[in-house]
């Protein structure tokens, strides 16, 4: 039988009070958290998770012949396993501060190692999703080309494509709180992009500002829609930095004057890719070490309050979701 979970030298209820501020300062920030098929995985299990898909049959157009047995199909799987990988950090904590800071060093120390923990798995499964094959791109056919803003015609061209692989839009969403569980949505394929996109998706033709729904109520960070796509952005999904071409033909954002950055921008279905969410027991590994003599530290001078979480993130499906790279407009 497996024993207590430690948490440093802090109680158990103090240890929950911190995982506690892990994770509802942690939730503003996960924006892909929302459209991922979440799998907890239990303590004291595997790295490994392993997802499996059944493949579809081809249709039976053959007619039957009368008293004759047809040869049957077999149904054929494909599996995608992913490992999980263990990410954390801490800050150190004197006895000095401990004794003397007028403010609550727990909370202030935790909050801010929440949005580290926030920001790093935000990032972690960015870069793997960016990274999906089906790509577009806003005008050549490579990242070194692209100097030209994000189009109605190029979000067609990604939507007819994704709908001939039969993807599926979005008709729910992880909440944005601590315990796990899902919200419904209005169906619609999802777009997750870098905030300098803003200006160039609202004079897109046929954009409906989020504050436009009427009874339809916007996810966090959305700005609104066009068509079948529904726009959220954040500064977390950062672009490739002087990776295009030529800044100066459409007057596009570039950090060296002479090459565009490239911003990707991420369009998804439902079920495109699954990871561990931040949510649930064990989900953020709060470690507090009080200031306490020891060998290494005779006095008692040093502690430090730290953060741990196995996480992975994978790509099911590469034809239900794709990469537009496009250029942002300097305003």
């Amino acid at each position: 039988m497996p024993g207590p979970i430690t948490y440093g030298d802090i109680s158990p209820r103090t240890a929950a009070y911190v995982a506690k501020e892990l994770l509802e300062r942690a939730m503003p920030l996960l924006l892909l958290e929302k459209f991922m098929q979440a799998k907890p995985i239990p303590q004291h299990s595997t790295k490994s998770i392993t997802f499996r898909r059944y493949n579809s049959l081809p249709p039976a157009t053959t007619p039957l012949i009368e008293g004759v047995t047809p040869p049957g199909k077999k149904i054929t799987k494909t599996d995608i396993t992913a490992t999980l990988e263990q990410y954390g950090d801490y800050v150190e904590l004197t006895d000095v501060v401990q004794d003397t800071h007028e403010d609550p060093i727990l909370k202030e120390f935790t909050a801010i190692l929440g949005e580290q923990a926030a920001l790093t798995v935000e990032l972690v499964r960015y870069y793997v999703l960016r990274a999906c094959t089906n790509k577009y791109y806003a005008n050549g056919t490579s990242r070194s080309d692209v100097n030209t803003p994000i189009s109605v015609g190029l979000q067609k061209k990604i939507v007819r494509g994704l709908k001939r692989q039969n993807a599926r839009k979005i008709t729910s969403i992880v909440k944005s709180t601590p315990s796990f569980g899902t919200q419904a949505v209005l169906p619609s394929f999802v777009a997750l992009c870098h905030t300098d996109l803003e200006w160039d998706i609202r004079n897109m033709p046929g954009f409906i500002d989020a504050k436009d729904y009427g009874n339809t109520e916007p996810m966090e960070g959305e700005i609104g829609a066009v068509g079948d796509v529904r726009y959220l952005l954040s500064n977390v999904f950062e672009p490739y930095e002087s990776a295009g071409g030529d800044p100066t033909t459409h007057n596009v954002i570039s950090s060296d004057g002479t090459h565009a950055d490239v911003y990707p921008i991420i369009y998804l279905a439902r079920d495109a890719w699954a990871g561990v969410p931040l949510k649930g027991a064990a989900a953020i590994k709060p470690i507090v070490i009080n200031p306490k003599p020891s060998k290494s530290d005779p006095l008692g001078q040093r502690g430090s309050i730290g953060w741990k979480t196995m996480q992975t993130a994978i790509i099911l499906n590469d034809a239900w979701m794709a990469v537009a790279e496009v250029a942002a407009s300097e305003l």
